[in-house]
């Protein structure tokens, strides 16, 4: 195949690149950073056309974020990704069309489920995509732009499109650029989880996903792409931390991480477990690690 990757150049893209031509693809990579094949801004639907005009692929995979290592601490640190899922999707479906291309991947994430309290259950893809009630209209936003993505995508008239929904993201590109830093700077607090886990999946598993889902994903499907057992977010950051040599997470009260949110939400509030049975089932996919725990300790070693 030939595949049109948009967010080629961010942490997950990069791994996308090598899993795709470890398997024998060939890729060209979209986006406005001067180390894209094709360099344009994903919400400039003529550009986005004229960048591809000319060009044959079979499929699109949409990987595009606006973090670039931001750390979450504001809601407006979400805007930019907001934007390249709500409004920068359907100029990538066009460009689909105009290069004949017929299969498409979302990148998604498990917060299309909605921020809160799930339970104790791990949620499978036909669950209710409206999370529990009581969300801030802030961290409402960032869900919806995660829905308008897929939906996009899924149910896009003549072409196949399948929707990856990660966990939280570590390992390389994350966990040794982003979380030790931040650790060694004592700027990532832990908190009492009170049972609370969240899903997490590491970034060349992620990866994996993508070339899974071009060969085997049915058309309109979601699936869940997580390690098979939840960890809470002290538990990983603890782990980390013992991996790395850093100092330990302070735990702090919850009252004093409101100010920091959507961070501040996925650490105080959520609980969500994610169930990977369906992407093992048809993907032909699974995770390198049982839990992030240990597979923190694997990717350092």
């Amino acid at each position: 195949m030939r595949v049109l990757l948009a967010g080629g150049s961010g942490v997950l893209g990069q791994q996308i690149v090598a899993a795709l031509r470890a398997d024998g693809q060939e890729v060209a990579t979209l986006g406005r950073g001067a180390d894209n094949d094709l360099r344009t801004d994903l919400l400039d639907r003529d550009a986005v056309l004229r960048a591809v005009d000319g060009q044959q692929f079979d499929a699109v995979v949409h990987a595009a974020t606006g973090l670039s290592g931001k750390t979450l601490a504001r809601h407006a640190d979400m805007d930019p990704t907001n934007a390249l899922r709500a409004l920068g999707t359907p100029n990538l479906v066009d460009a689909a069309r105009a290069t004949g291309a017929r299969k498409l991947v979302a990148e998604s994430m498990m917060y299309g489920y909605g921020y809160g309290d799930h339970g104790d259950h791990a949620l499978v893809e036909d669950a209710d995509l409206f999370g529990p009630p009581g969300t801030s209209p802030e961290l409402e936003r960032h869900v919806g732009a995660m829905r308008v993505k897929e939906q996009l995508m899924l149910n896009a008239d003549g072409l196949d499109g399948v929707a990856l929904r990660y966990g939280l993201f570590y390992g390389p590109g994350v966990t040794d650029s982003l979380v030790v830093p931040m650790l060694r700077k004592r700027m990532l607090p832990g908190v009492a989880e009170h049972g609370r886990k969240l899903a997490w999946t590491a970034v060349p598993d992620a990866a994996r996903a993508v070339v899974a889902a071009l060969h085997h994903g049915r058309p309109g499907q979601a699936y869940n792409i997580a390690d098979d057992e939840p960890v809470g977010w002290t538990e990983h950051l603890r782990a980390v931390a013992d991996a790395y040599g850093t100092p330990q997470p302070m735990t702090m009260p919850m009252w004093l991480l409101r100010p920091f949110a959507p961070l501040g939400s996925i650490a105080m509030t959520t609980n969500l477990r994610l169930n990977n049975a369906k992407a093992k089932a048809e993907l032909g996919w699974k995770p390198s690690h049982r839990n992030s725990v240990e597979g923190v300790a694997a990717w350092r070693a």
